[in-house]
């Protein structure tokens, strides 16, 4: 009985074996950390348009617009008025269309770098993303390679006029 007793008096010593444990740890954190999904945001960056400042008007400094609208692409010069429409076809805006035309008023002002987009109110997403990819880059064919050329990297974005733009002299484009 008094065998019994003793033993039951004494506490046992116990080490915690954390071997397994360590052993799971170096091996589950570089798992987790090359199996991690790194999520990668691309910004754009947007100003807003300037307001109508009349001293700009007086310079007849250009100052490239493009007007999205339900039925139709309007570009032109805010102090020189509308160069072209582009009427929507049937699957939507044309926006080849706008990209060749951009590409030829790149030609003529090769140091243009900004742009401003304005929207009607209703326009989808969609078509205000693929307005600006049209205006910010273009795919041209050089030495049988399809490249990406800048156009007119700088857009500000704000919501289109109410009435149309009116229609430039020949002289001025």
């Amino acid at each position: 009985m008094r065998r019994r007793l003793r033993r039951s008096r004494r506490p046992e010593s116990t080490d915690i074996n954390i071997t397994a444990f360590m052993n799971l740890m170096v091996i589950l954190v570089p798992f987790l950390l090359i199996t991690a999904v790194f999520s990668r945001i691309t910004i754009l960056e947007l100003d807003l348009p300037a307001a109508g400042d009349p001293a700009l008007a007086a310079t007849g400094r250009f100052e490239l617009e493009v007007i999205v609208r339900a039925d139709r692409i309007e570009v032109g010069d805010r102090n020189g008025g509308l160069f072209q429409q582009i009427p929507a076809t049937e699957s939507g805006n044309d926006y080849e269309q706008l990209s060749l035309l951009l590409q030829q008023i790149k030609a003529r002002y090769p140091d243009k770098l900004d742009a401003t987009l304005l929207l009607e109110a209703d326009i989808p997403y969609d078509k205000v993303v693929q307005a600006m990819d049209s205006i910010r880059v273009a795919q041209v064919l050089q030495e049988g390679e399809l490249r990406s050329a800048e156009l007119f990297p700088e857009i500000s974005i704000g919501d289109a006029p109410v009435t149309r733009m009116k229609v430039a002299s020949k002289g001025k484009r």
